[in-house]
């Protein structure tokens, strides 16, 4: 299903479409489930009619045969409920993995800003718990109102037939028992929502505790944060008891309910009977299909639940398959191809929000094969200026070219693939060291994996492990030091080989010893490439053919490092400022 079709389409319908794929599991699903609905409307008839003729004429082999296919026709039953169970929720598996592969797929097209102002948790939530409600309503949404209509509709056309009179007053009474039990669940959800909501309180102050357990332990503040832990758990407490006294209420009144129809329905029996209208043999019918009937009453008000549940995630889901990428291929972008290098700001200016300018009129130009550093104070933009490059975010003037071509005129694949980045902030996946190096050119081999590691100045690192290439990085690589981190990842850019690199304050938060390391991996990854390096120890950038200062107004001073001394303005402050805290 394109974009515009799930804007332009109704929330049904495009629910609807997901089981067209799989209309041979709901086609199978829906027979089944009718036909072993139906069978429990023959017992009372085959009951009725033993009672009333096979039993009074002496016909007991009849009786027994009737019987014996009884036997059967539930053992046929229980193969149907099999098939039921085991089709309907591989249906619903089915549609979930389709669902969340079209969700996920979307999700890779949404651009950095979107990311910046959503959570990560809230993010899984919809991917995991959203979609698990609508798995839920998918394979009993339809399953339940089918099958209980079908059942309750035959049992009161076949009471119709046997007594109308009480047939009439179980139709009256059962929707306003139903209503009744629907308002009492309803009142049980909304307290079950108040308890997951101050359940994911104590969760998220549990996570803050923990993680802060040093802080707090420095601050000598363990009291504090006792006191806020004891008060989210007795706002919990207190919303479980609501809980547990809105499920109480609904069971009971529930199980009333169901009591009170059959008390009535043997009361207005009885006097039917004292009226000579009605017989105890069709009052024993008529009480079997009130029993009958429970089962899809309780598949009604559970579906009740379902269909809110379901509704809701699936229009959260909508939400996201509706929002647009901030960036996006323009109609006719084209292939960048393999690049030269060079990249020009051409007087580029940026705002996140529209209001609060980040860089303003920014005017550069780095030639192919050189290496341009950026310098200045935190919050100037200097990262923000190396984000416009790959078009994680789009200029809002001006414009960024790269071998003359605008970026925003070229698909972002072709332009990403150009451009390797090295950030402070290094993100291993949990896996091998093998899988992490391997992601810079997924297809590459084994052998060219080692030699992008030797040049990383890796190697020998891993080899040191028990399990060599195949170790284990952890979380987000927690199994490893900073600058192994920071080394496989420079091996990954060495695989990848883009013609131009952005070095992101790569080892600012790394040690001088570990630095010295690193910056040797640096100067053999950056030889030959268009660089940009954004560094705040600005030793390690001397070597750099421009360094710009950029401070909020602007580019404040560039040149080279023996240019912008001898100009003896912010960047010589600062240079000083730097070499006299050594």
């Amino acid at each position: 299903m394109t974009k515009e079709q799930y804007k332009e389409k109704s929330t049904f319908s495009i629910f609807a479409s997901y089981y067209k794929p799989h209309w041979k599991f709901f086609a199978v699903d829906m027979a089944c489930a009718l036909v072993a609905s139906l069978a429990d409307l023959a017992f009372p008839l085959v009951t009725r009619y033993s009672l009333q003729t096979l039993l009074p004429a002496k016909l007991f082999s009849a009786f027994f045969l009737i019987m014996a296919s009884m036997i059967l026709l539930q053992a046929f039953r229980g193969v149907l409920l099999f098939v039921v169970s085991y089709v309907g929720h591989s249906m619903g598996v089915r549609i979930e993995a389709d669902i969340r592969k079209d969700l996920f797929s979307h999700m890779q097209e949404l651009s950095f800003g979107f990311y910046d102002k959503n959570r990560t948790g809230q993010l899984m939530n919809r991917v995991t718990g959203d979609l698990f409600e609508i798995t839920e309503l998918a394979h009993h949404g339809p399953e339940y109102l089918f099958t209980s209509t079908a059942v309750i509709i035959g049992g009161l056309i076949i009471m119709f037939t046997i007594q109308w009179r009480l047939a009439l007053l179980i139709t009256l009474v059962f929707p306003v028992a139903i209503a009744l039990t629907l308002v009492l669940r309803r009142r049980m959800s909304r307290a079950s929502n108040k308890v997951k909501e101050r359940l994911a309180g104590i969760n998220n102050q549990l996570e803050s505790s923990i993680s802060g357990m040093r802080t707090a332990k420095a601050f000598a503040n363990e009291d504090r944060e006792r006191e806020k832990f004891f008060h989210s758990n007795e706002m919990f407490k207190h919303s479980k008891s609501e809980f547990y006294k809105a499920m109480g209420m609904f069971s009971g009144s529930q199980e009333f309910f169901m009591s009170f129809i059959n008390i009535l329905v043997i009361m207005y029996g009885g006097y039917l009977i004292m009226q000579g209208h009605f017989s105890t043999i069709e009052m024993i019918t008529f009480t079997l299909y009130i029993s009958a009937f429970f089962t899809p009453i309780r598949q009604i008000i559970s579906l009740a639940d379902q269909i809110t549940a379901g509704t809701v995630g699936f229009k959260r889901f909508l939400q996201l398959m509706r929002t647009d990428p901030e960036i996006s291929d323009q109609p006719g972008a084209k292939n960048l191809g393999r690049v030269k290098g060079e990249i020009l700001f051409e007087d580029v200016s940026f705002s996140y929000d529209g209001k609060t300018p980040v860089l303003s009129h920014i005017n550069l130009q780095v030639p192919i094969g050189e290496t341009l550093a950026v310098v200045g104070p935190s919050g100037g933009g200097k990262s923000t200026l190396c984000q416009l490059i790959p078009r994680f975010y789009d200029v809002t003037g001006g414009r960024v070219l790269v071998d003359g071509s605008d970026v925003r005129g070229v698909t972002q694949k072709s332009l990403r693939e150009n451009i390797g980045i090295v950030q402070q902030d290094v993100f291993l996946f949990a896996g091998s060291i093998l899988e992490n190096i391997r992601y810079g050119r997924p297809e590459a081999t084994d052998q060219e994996i080692v030699a992008a590691a030797r040049l990383a100045e890796i190697h020998e690192d891993i080899l040191s492990f028990p399990d060599g290439y195949d170790t284990y990085v952890g979380e987000r690589g927690v199994m490893l030091s900073g600058g192994q981190k920071q080394r496989i990842s420079i091996a990954r850019i060495f695989l990848k080989n883009p013609p131009i690199l952005i070095l992101d304050e790569a080892t600012s938060a790394l040690d001088s010893i570990t630095e010295s390391r690193i910056q040797s991996a640096f100067d053999k990854l950056s030889s030959g490439r268009t660089t940009i390096v954004i560094a705040h120890r600005l030793s390690t950038i001397r070597g750099a053919q421009k360094i710009v200062v950029i401070e909020e107004d602007g580019i404040a001073e560039q040149g080279s490092h023996e240019e912008l001394l001898a100009k003896g303005g912010e960047y010589a402050k600062l240079y000083r400022l730097q070499n006299s805290m050594v």
